[in-house]
């Protein structure tokens, strides 16, 4: 087949529901107007370890418009049934209202349902819970941790023994929650045994199948609807225990249950980045040549679940190095469990891995950017395999180039405008592109409008706007013709909507799907004796605008309209599916980027404002440029949070958040964003993907916080090795 005209990918288009959205016609998950719903509210455990002792739910149950109060002595017992290849471990999930063990503060002890929300709301203030508190555990350095995953590469004690430079350093990362504007909120409605949830949720299908596992349901008779999510920076990449309850309190009130967290609750149990105590101890020759690194580090979990992330391949495959050691421990705590957030795992790493090398440039008086070439790789060496692409020398070079890296003075606090001292700063980032199998369906009308859909979701990267970019092209439509639809367990089945995998997957898919059409309807052309194209060569037909024609010759053809009418067809229809290849990988497959940021910094108040912050990125095929512009500055915004401000405070006697609102946990605002701006290489993968793309909403972020501490450093000669970096840090 002739390669279709590419119209819409490429281009800056604006949001496909951005209308939807500014009017407020978006329907986000506690905005779906299902008939009878009552409202539920949760009662928290306010102790960090123990046993509930009693409940007290006579004054609730009595309040005019209370339905229901349900715990652990009055609510059903559940299957809680193994459901391998759902997004949670069998067997090691929370147990809500199974027993009375509380396992962390803010754990789910009783729900109030009833006819309003303000009645729920006081209902569940009057619920008097008593408890036999134990000393609960929060305290990261002080808990015993787990047997380690490990990882080496030739010998690289003996290796550091014997290295001309040494570098012994702890980091040290605070616990950091994904804070989305829309709250977790989920309503469920059973009729018989037939379930329908409408929920905050990355990933429907997983939803769907932990919801089955749960209750004891066939998969489809769980239905999970999510056309739209206000953020989700991770949180909502598996099924929280607020939607158990949810559901149990629906089937209990035999009412349509609307549960909706408070922005208290989204701290107590929807995931967090977990706070990590990382030590690296570094080796190289005289001129920066890298000959061995240990990284010893240990990462909060729950003391009912093991949560991993991927934090030790950055430090497999960055830079070449021969020895290599990696004892990576968990440490179990009476806390909820961590999750996946912006960036996982590659996140911490690189504020570790990319502080440590700036040090190393500082002491050998070696520019940061000529030791990361120094070191640069031929192939990934924790593999063995080639890169499918990497362009990271590319990336320092036109980095370098559009910051003015060469006005930078190397000298710590040499740079000074008043009573602000200039520093800049410079990182690599890396980010796994990860790829899972997807399936789409494409349908084309006889009005020679299409409709494409799946099983995907959008929490603000764009993914009814890239899709259909991508549809359009491939059926040769304008983008207004074309209809995506996501976020409901009936379409077709695509993985979880994070570990920045939905363009490669989804998309690859989505192209299969209508290219599979476009081909149906070219053969229907073609062997047609009334149509213009009858007896051409398939390979030799084009669509473009709707039109099929010759590829040499757009005199001679037809529209889809036209021939499907002639023909009596309603529609072409067809599914289509991606899967990266089976068997062993062939190649290893990242992306990468330079980030350089400029901080002053008071110099008698220690006051740090970034000034500007640029990347430079080697993504693959950019699909959509506006797009990728809103989830490169968004990363870097978040980024400058985790640099700067974000930070999670336990009060360990007893498990507390203390800051669990926006008030006291800081995020950046608009005067705190500078001057940001993003360039992409350009090029492609096609050893990744059909469409040659590569995950950029995690790597966007990757780097910026190491850059930002590398350059308040520069301005200040500083060392802080632990995030946030704050005021106190630096007087």
């Amino acid at each position: 087949m002739s390669p279709q005209p590419q119209a819409a990918v490429g281009a800056s288009l604006s949001r496909v529901d951005g209308r939807l959205k500014v009017t407020g016609q978006a329907l986000y998950a506690a905005e779906h107007d299902v008939e009878g719903s009552v409202h539920a509210v949760i009662v928290d455990a306010s102790i960090g370890r123990g046993r509930i002792t009693s409940i007290d739910s006579g004054a609730a149950e009595a309040l005019p418009g209370v339905l229901k109060v349900l715990h652990h002595r009055n609510a059903p017992k559940l299957p809680y049934r193994d459901n391998s290849g759902s997004n949670n471990p069998p067997g090691r999930r929370l147990r809500v209202f199974q027993d009375d063990r509380v396992l962390f503060h803010g754990q789910p002890v009783a729900v109030v349902v009833a006819t309003t929300l303000e009645a729920a709301q006081h209902g569940a203030s009057l619920v008097k819970v008593g408890y036999d508190a134990e000393q609960s555990l929060t305290d990261l350095t002080e808990a015993e941790p787990g047997e380690p995953t490990t990882y080496a590469r030739g010998d690289a004690e003996a290796a550091l023994r014997s290295a001309a430079v040494r570098l012994d350093l702890t980091y040290r990362t605070a616990r950091n929650h994904h804070n989305p504007m829309e709250p977790h909120a989920t309503i469920a409605r059973w009729k018989g045994d037939q379930l329908t949830v409408w929920d905050k949720t990355q990933w429907v299908l997983g939803t769907q199948t932990e919801l089955a596992a749960v209750f004891g349901l066939e998969t489809d008779a769980v239905r999970v609807i999510s056309p739209f999510v206000g953020g989700g920076f991770g949180t909502a990449l598996r099924c929280w225990p607020h939607v158990v309850v949810a559901v149990l309190a629906a089937r209990e009130a035999k009412r349509p249950v609307k549960l909706v967290l408070s922005r208290k609750q989204m701290y107590l149990g929807t995931g967090f980045r977990p706070s990590y105590e990382y030590r690296l101890r570094l080796g190289s020759d005289r001129r920066g040549r890298l000959s061995a690194a240990v990284h010893e580090l240990d990462a909060e979990t729950s003391s009912y679940e093991t949560f991993t992330e991927s934090v030790l391949a950055a430090g497999q495959m960055l830079y070449s190095m021969p020895n290599v050691s990696q004892a990576y421990r968990t440490v179990p705590l009476d806390a909820p469990t961590p999750l996946y957030m912006r960036g996982p795992g590659f996140q911490t790493a690189s504020f570790v891995i990319e502080s440590a090398m700036d040090e190393l440039a500082h002491q050998l008086g070696v520019d940061p950017i000529e030791l990361r070439r120094r070191n640069e790789p031929n192939e990934d060496e924790s593999s063995g395999l080639p890169f499918s692409t990497r362009r990271l020398r590319e990336c320092y070079a036109v980095g370098a180039r559009e910051f003015g890296w060469h006005r930078r003075n190397p000298r710590p606090r040499s740079t000074r405008e008043g009573d602000w001292l200039i520093g800049r700063g410079m990182a690599a980032g890396v980010y796994d592109t990860a790829r899972m199998p997807a399936q789409a369906r494409a349908r084309l009308g006889a009005d020679g409008t299409a409709l494409v859909e799946a099983a995907a979701t959008d929490m603000g990267p764009g993914t009814y706007t890239s899709q259909t970019q991508v549809a359009a092209d491939a059926l040769g439509l304008t983008v207004r013709t074309v209809t995506f639809r996501l976020g409901d367990s009936l379409y077709p089945p695509t993985p979880p909507h994070g570990g920045s995998m939905t363009m490669a997957s989804v998309g690859s898919a989505t192209l299969d799907a209508c290219n599979k059409v476009r081909r149906q309807a070219i053969e229907l052309a073609v062997g047609d004796p009334e149509s213009p194209l009858y007896g051409v060569a398939g390979g030799d037909v084009v669509v473009r605008g709707g039109r099929l024609h010759v590829k040499n010759d757009p005199t001679r053809g037809e529209t889809y309209r036209r021939l499907l009418a002639r023909n009596d067809r309603t529609h072409l229809e067809a599914d289509g599916s991606f899967a990266p290849p089976s068997g062993p990988e062939r190649h290893s497959f990242y992306g990468y980027n330079a980030t350089f940021a400029e901080v002053a910094v008071d110099a008698t108040l220690g006051l740090v404002r970034v000034r500007r912050v640029l990347g430079v990125y080697d993504a693959g095929r950019i699909i959509s440029p506006k797009l990728a512009d809103s989830q490169a500055l968004g990363g870097m915004v978040g980024g400058i949070g985790t640099a700067l401000m974000e930070h999670t405070v336990t009060d360990h006697r007893d498990g507390r958040i203390v800051n669990a609102n926006l008030a006291d946990y800081l995020v950046p605002v608009n005067a705190d964003i500078p001057d940001l701006k993003a360039i992409y290489l350009d090029g492609e993968d096609r050893e990744a993907d059909p469409l040659g793309v590569k995950g950029l909403g995690e790597l966007v972020m990757i780097g910026v916080a190491p850059a930002i501490a590398n350059a308040v450093f520069n301005a200040t000669g500083r060392r802080v090795r632990e995030l946030p970096i704050t005021t106190e840090a630096l007087l």
